[in-house]
């Protein structure tokens, strides 16, 4: 052994300071290698959809139900197990609406309790003992350790359990416990939680969605094109800011930021309803049934096209600033004939929806008015100052990046840009050209320089970097030929408003294309898969989500309630388990009222996409291969204790 190695062993020594504990580690962690693998659980788009994507967190995406099934068999009814699967779900709001209505409750806690104690076990059955103790709650590890422990064969030991029972119900604890193990049941379910992007945009609780993951015992998330342009926000760019706002507005969502981050729109609102006032703003109409007031209508129509306007005008100004960006097709607002209410697009001439544009000066079109730019300013001031908006977005960098490698998946919210040869896209950034892998980890660190570098211009690159993230050709979250928001608002012809995929999603299904990927990525082409959000899947016109027989799954169901008309279903989760891949297919949640009362869950067809010849083990994951890593560090520290290079400590 050189001296480094020397050196390295003695660092190690202080956290086993004898062989007997080196060798107690080493034997610990060889068991744990042929336990089983976690499940991991992969979901994208939940675009602020929170209560489906709770309820679907709270049952492990089916798994509680089977778990549930495999502790009982037939030995209690249909109807008992679907109670005690609610009970795990919601057990606080569960036990608050049935304990007035059961005459003998002491009888049903204990009854509870014996059958949460046997799903318990059922659930921490691929864990090991020391990893299931870290998981109890504080305050009753003793005793829902004991309670796992107890053997149907130690029948001395029955009055021993059942006076551990009777102590919990006398002492008024039952239903803390009965909290406790529901909790760890539903800790246990998912032992690893992947979310591919978008969690922001279009529904009402995105806030709520980030503090339940801020929670989650141990996850990843990729970042998606509508949640990179709420870190821009985050951070006071002005592209990103209006986004947001003009986005919250147009469905109907502005208590998103008013209630859940504190940003004053007052400003806003009062300079929307006075600039538009006489205005019917007639290409603005608010997207599926927000159930507004009528004045409140009014108010996020006006604001919606207030937005817009301030859009556009900001947006080409950040172009001028950055012409690597590409964006210069997409300053519009010069190419309208104001007299005539009409736009040249292309060589090709287009009547426009709407023709009031009373903040527009055709003279200098992208000039913000004074009261544009006091509005500006006041977002800016508030999204900074959001203590809530920054702290989660903060969570964004700590738990994630633009893409991640687990397990052989290729994690990504969108796309790899690709051209139309399948080749991969070479993408400008700040005056470098890069593709693939390369491309991910610049844009990475320049998304985290926004964030933290001490010098103001890499902040500035970072900030504008992510709203060319939100629209720009070539990222690889937009993944799109261009942001068409002006011709949506305001041209009929849909010729104008087509917005061209990138040849990724052409080449799905071109497994030559696809290994291409995966070389890049330093990934084996043989043994890996992508798996990526973004784009809905069609489920209802026969639309499949498993591309190039299984090496590309695509996961974007419609959690959000406005594709759902578009999927057919309400969102996909992907399980995977030590027996393979389990696409679930979900149907809407009615309501958190039905789920929790009337025990209504919500349905999901599953369907095996990937099954192994042979049970995966946590040494077959990347997990294992750190394991093995420590046990060979262990091995040569074990070795040093024995030529006593290293001398042990009592």
């Amino acid at each position: 052994m050189d001296s480094n190695e020397i050196r390295y062993l003695e660092l190690l020594s202080r956290l086993f300071p004898s062989a007997a504990k080196a060798s107690a580690e080493i034997i610990n962690l060889n068991a744990i290698l042929r336990l089983p693998k976690g499940t991991e659980l992969f979901a994208s788009d939940i675009h602020g959809e929170y209560d489906a994507f709770v309820h679907l967190l709270r049952n492990g995406s089916g798994s509680i139900r089977l778990k549930i099934d495999d502790a009982f068999g037939e030995s209690i009814t249909p109807e008992e197990k679907t109670e005690l699967a609610t009970l795990i779900y919601y057990p606080e709001e569960k036990m608050e609406s049935i304990l007035p209505e059961i005459e003998d409750v002491d009888r049903w806690y204990k009854v509870t309790m014996l059958r949460l104690v046997k799903v318990c076990k059922q659930s921490a059955g691929k864990y090991t003992r020391s990893r299931v103790r870290k998981a109890l709650p504080e305050d009753f590890a003793y005793i829902i350790e004991e309670l796992m422990t107890e053997s149907n064969l130690a029948v001395v030991k029955k009055p021993y359990y059942n006076a551990i029972i009777d102590a919990v119900i006398r002492t008024g604890r039952s239903q803390v416990l009965i909290e406790a193990m529901c909790m760890l049941i539903k800790q246990l379910s998912i032992d690893h939680l992947h979310i591919v992007g978008d969690i922001y945009d279009r529904g009402p609780k995105p806030d709520l969605i980030m503090d339940t993951l801020m929670r989650f015992h141990s996850l990843d998330i990729q970042w998606g094109n509508h949640d990179i342009v709420w870190m821009g926000a985050a951070l006071g760019q002005r592209g990103c800011i209006a986004h947001v706002v003009r986005n919250c507005a147009r469905y109907g969502n502005l208590s998103v930021l008013e209630d859940a981050y504190g940003i004053n729109v007052l400003p806003l609102a009062s300079f929307a309803l006075e600039a538009y006032r006489d205005d019917p703003c007639v290409a603005f109409g608010l997207k599926g049934n927000p159930q507004l007031p009528e004045n409140e209508l009014e108010m996020n129509i006006k604001i919606q096209k207030a937005m817009a306007i301030i859009q556009f005008k900001v947006e080409a100004q950040i172009s001028d600033d950055n012409p690597s960006f590409g964006l210069e097709g997409r300053k519009l607002l010069h190419r309208i004939d104001y007299d005539r209410g009409v736009v040249e697009l292309d060589g090709v001439e287009y009547e426009l929806i709407d023709k009031v544009f009373p903040t527009i000066d055709p003279a200098d079109p992208y000039k913000l008015t004074p009261e544009e730019e006091e509005v500006m300013r006041s977002l800016e001031r508030s999204f900074r100052g959001s203590e809530k908006l920054q702290r989660h977005m903060r969570f964004f960098l700590e738990v994630g990046s633009l893409y991640k490698i687990s397990n052989g998946t290729l994690l990504f919210h969108a796309c790899a840009p690709l051209n139309e040869d399948g080749t991969l896209k070479e993408v400008d950034v700040f005056g470098k050209k890069y593709k693939g892998k390369q491309l991910y980890d610049a844009l990475d660190y320049h998304i985290r320089e926004g964030f933290n570098s001490e010098d103001p211009e890499a902040r500035k690159r970072g900030r504008d970097l992510m709203l060319w993230l939100w629209l720009g050709e070539g990222s690889p979250l937009f993944a799109k030929s261009k942001m068409a928001t002006f011709e949506l608002y305001l041209i009929a012809d849909k010729a104008a408003r087509k917005e061209e995929k990138n040849p990724f999603y052409k080449l799905l299904d071109d497994e030559s294309v696809i290994d291409g990927i995966f070389e890049d990525f330093g990934m084996d082409p043989a043994t890996s898969r992508i798996v990526c959000g973004h784009v809905p899947v069609k489920v209802k016109d026969g639309e499949d989500p498993v591309k190039c027989g299984g090496k590309v799954l695509c996961i974007d169901g419609g959690f959000s309630k406005a594709y759902q008309p578009t999927t057919g279903i309400a969102g996909f989760t992907l399980i995977s388990n030590s027996y393979g891949f389990v696409l679930a297919a979900h149907e809407p949640l009615a309501s958190l009222e039905q789920a929790i009362s009337g025990e209504v869950d919500i349905h999901s067809s599953r369907r095996v996409v990937e099954r192994v010849d042979s049970r995966t083990f946590v040494a077959d994951t990347d997990t294992g291969t750190e394991l093995k890593a420590q046990i060979a560090d262990l091995e040569k520290l074990l070795e040093a204790y024995r030529l006593g290079l290293i001398a042990e400590s009592n």
